[in-house]
């Protein structure tokens, strides 16, 4: 009994010893402050490291990379130490005893210090954790969550073991509270999911943020970049991250401000009040980016928005940086200029020369992109196109992705004095049966432009080129009447433009749309009403659909959603069935949250609304405040040029239609000088049609002095043709009333234009405005319908006192009107009423 109680004290003494040390090891490891520490204890205690030593030491090498600034940290020492290979060697022997979490940690840091993926312990430690999902022994969250994003860090969003993690997520999704977790999970698994999983997490995701009273603007950061990989514009979800942003703006770097202006616009979401903030944040610290990398992001963040001084010192530095630029840092900075409008030459050959060294490192797209930024730059470096186009060729022979050679064939269009080859247009027709829509479209586009300027040149080139069209357009339209999912759909057709498919598709596209009437919902009228717009056609069928479901949807819309309908309806000039409850109801919703919208979107909301004759008064009287216009005014220094210009009009356009309809508002006019500077800067060409119609009036009336041409009337409307009757339709010559006449064709600018030639006419007297409608006042369809803008044009000039007669296009150039006597008596018809 005593030699077996004393047995018992050894083995416990040793074993407390053993524990003692191995605490003290731990202790010691995690005390370390410097790389070299932790690989001289790897070095003295090789024999001794078990599972939970070696984890904590490789987990403790990328928190001391972690806590040096990025262009200081030593990841390559680290990787190359001899000690560093030991503990790898140690960690792939002993990974089958490691805890789950260790196995993680220790995958997550080896990637973060640099360690390839295709490196014997990544391999290991991912295969092991991939046998532990599959035996159900399941990850805790956090520790699930950082295994998915090394996953995701390892290119492996299509890997089976990424759909057994989703699979997970599905099952436990109700009990993740914690956003961060979230956050990375769902862009982890977002390329393996199906829509309404989407939508779960797209709901929960919103829950959480809405329960949270500060959410981390990394946590923010990477739901946007889920909603990128899963190609949805979720307004809500963009608002809130962009709410986070603003709140976290002074914890943002230069990495993450450029990286959620790269999602923002890849997301085609804008917001105003963060580019201030950035902007100001940015000025402030301008010289603190001196490194090529740092600078290359701050000059796509701030370049687009930055005043003449900063501008000029963003272009000189970049000028002196050219050289160390990578070839990524080049490409940005040539799209930030194409962005800028920059026509810096002596930058532009500094980009150039730098060019040539990287060509090779670009792939296709990237070959595609840097095209179109230096056609778009007018570079005159023929040797560097020539050797774009050279690559651009090798790319589409070996190209089998329908999307790049569609992209390859879009931008070889664009270079200058290129001569089609055979090959190219075997390429395609080859490739056409798998195209989409707006694949299609840049083939067509590039065709047609090449059949134009003359650039097939082969034998049988036309008739070749014939075929290949009529191949092209049939390809179109079986894609089109195969259709029968209306969100799949839409995905192509806001991306498809141009004269091809106007001229081809767009009614069948409409027939298909109505066709799927039935799928229209408050998700997709959005991009629907986006189409619609694009195709300027009246579809009676469709936008009564889109009207009923914003009624009954409206609380599930986003205020900023509404602009594009409203503005659908608007400049279409189309009053559903249901129209006040329409206008109604969304009027309600925009004015009970008109603070969540920015200043420059509730002008333009202001500016649709009143094109259909509604002034909602909470809208107007918070656009005409004094605090109001100075905070627009702010932000229309950082919005982008035709952004700017947009709002501006609209604006002007506003305050006009305020002035003339709802003067119990009391607004002044105050574009006055605006709209004096648009009509000066304008270039003013006679139009011969015009000229020939001037004519014409001037034949009924009797002389030149009876009538005017492209008159200003009183808030700056241009009218093509004016002249006064007197009370017995006799014409009142302008001559006898003081009244320059202009028979040039052109606009000149005159003071006190309100009152001008306006006191001296007689009782009963009346002005009338004549005013040629071309195509673009119409609808395209065969309504024949008046739009929204000119419709106002013409109510506004009634209400200036004028009697407006309209001449449209389609009448004047009809066969009825074949014959000068016949086009005489069709005006006086029009203006004596006979």
């Amino acid at each position: 009994m005593l030699g077996l109680r004393q047995l018992c004290l050894f083995t416990l003494r040793r074993y407390q010893a053993r524990t003692l040390c191995s605490d003290l090891l731990l202790s010691q490891i995690n005390g370390c402050t410097h790389e070299d520490e932790v690989f001289n204890l790897v070095g003295r205690n090789k024999a001794r490291l078990s599972e939970k030593h070696v984890g904590i030491a490789l987990n403790m090498l990328w928190q001391l990379q972690k806590k040096q600034p990025f262009l200081l940290r030593a990841s390559d020492y680290v990787r190359n130490h001899s000690q560093f290979l030991t503990l790898c060697i140690l960690a792939e022997n002993k990974v089958e005893h490691m805890e789950d979490e260790v196995i993680v940690d220790i995958l997550y840091s080896i990637l973060r210090l640099g360690v390839e993926d295709h490196a014997s312990l990544v391999k290991v430690l991912v295969t092991e954790a991939w046998k532990r999902l599959e035996r159900q022994v399941l990850l805790s969250l956090p520790a699930l969550s950082k295994f998915a994003l090394c996953l995701y860090k390892q290119h492996r969003q299509f890997s089976p073991i990424i759909g057994q993690v989703a699979h997970i997520v599905d099952m436990k999704l109700d009990s993740i509270q914690d956003i961060r977790i979230l956050s990375v999970l769902m862009i982890s698994i977002s390329e393996v999911i199906t829509e309404s999983f989407r939508d779960r997490l797209l709901h929960k995701a919103e829950q959480l943020l809405q329960e949270k009273d500060e959410v981390h603007f990394n946590y923010a950061r990477r739901i946007l970049q889920f909603l990128q990989n899963v190609k949805l514009r979720y307004h809500p979800l963009l608002e809130k991250c962009n709410r986070i942003f603003l709140e976290n703006a002074s914890d943002l770097d230069i990495h993450s401000i450029s990286h959620i202006f790269g999602l923002y616009e890849q997301l085609g979401f804008d917001s105003a009040e963060f580019r201030l903030g950035v902007k100001q944040l940015l000025s402030e610290t301008i010289d603190d980016y001196y490194d090529p990398e740092t600078f290359a992001k701050l000059f796509f963040s701030l370049g687009p928005m930055a005043g003449s001084k900063v501008r000029e010192r963003l272009l000189v530095t970049a000028g002196c940086m050219a050289e160390e630029f990578s070839s990524y840092q080049v490409l940005m900075i040539l799209k930030t200029m194409q962005k800028m409008k920059c026509r810096n030459s002596h930058l532009l050959k500094k980009m150039t020369s730098v060019l040539h060294k990287h060509l090779e490192s670009y792939h296709v797209l990237q070959l595609v992109k840097l095209t179109q930024y230096l056609v778009m730059l007018r570079c005159q470096d023929l040797e560097l196109f020539a050797k774009l186009k050279m690559l651009l060729l090798g790319y589409l022979k070996s190209s089998v992705i329908p999307a790049d050679t569609a992209a390859v064939i879009r931008v070889l269009a664009m270079l200058p004095s290129f001569q089609v080859k055979e090959m190219i247009i075997n390429k395609t027709a080859a490739v056409l049966p798998q195209c989409r829509l707006h694949h299609l479209n840049c083939i067509a586009t590039a065709l047609v432009k090449w059949n134009h300027h003359g650039q097939l040149h082969w034998q049988n080139s036309s008739e070749l080129y014939a075929k290949l069209l009529q191949r092209l357009n049939d390809c179109g339209l079986q894609r089109l009447q195969k259709a029968n999912n209306l969100n799949l759909l839409l995905e192509e057709l806001p991306y498809v433009n141009g004269e091809w498919f106007g001229e081809v598709l767009n009614e069948e596209s409409l027939a298909v749309c109505q066709r799927l009437i039935d799928q229209i919902t408050w998700e997709n009228i959005l991009p629907l009403s986006f189409f619609l717009i694009k195709s300027d056609h009246r579809c009676p069928a469709l936008l009564d659909r889109i009207s009923s479901v914003t009624v009954e949807s409206i609380d599930k819309i986003p205020p900023s959603e509404i602009y594009f309908i409203l503005f659908l309806f608007s400049t279409l000039n189309y009053d559903p069935p249901d129209n006040e409850e329409f206008f109604k109801s969304c009027i309600q919703h925009l004015t009970s949250n008109l603070s969540h919208l920015e200043a420059y979107h509730l002008v333009l909301l202001g500016h649709v609304l009143a094109m259909a004759g509604y002034f909602p008064p909470a809208l107007i009287t918070t656009i005409f405040n004094v605090s109001f216009l100075s905070k627009l005014d702010a932000q229309l220094k950082v919005l982008p040029d035709t952004v700017k210009q947009r709002v501006h009009s609209s604006l002007m356009k506003l305050n006009r239609a305020v002035c003339l309809e709802c003067p119990e508002f009391h607004i002044p006019w105050f574009h006055e000088p605006y709209c004096q500077r648009v009509f000066h800067n304008r270039v003013s060409r006679i139009n011969p049609q015009r000229q020939h119609i001037h004519r014409m009036l001037t034949e009924i009336l009797g002389g030149r002095h009876y009538s005017r041409i492209s008159v200003l009337t009183p808030y700056y409307y241009e009218i093509d043709f004016e002249c006064v009757l007197d009370v017995n339709k006799k014409p009142l010559s302008y001559m006898a009333q003081n009244i320059p006449l202009d028979i040039s064709g052109g606009i000149h600018l005159r003071h006190g234009i309100k009152d001008e030639g306006r006191k001296a006419l007689p009782p009963g007297a009346q002005r009338i405005a004549l005013e040629f409608l071309n195509s673009k006042a119409f609808s395209k369809d065969y309504s024949r319908h008046l739009k929204g803008e000119p419709a106002v044009k013409k109510r506004h000039l009634e209400m200036l006192g004028y009697r407006v007669v309209q001449i449209p296009h389609f009448e004047w150039n009809s066969m009825v009107l074949s014959t000068k006597g016949e086009q005489l008596e069709y005006l006086q018809q029009q203006l004596y009423g006979i």
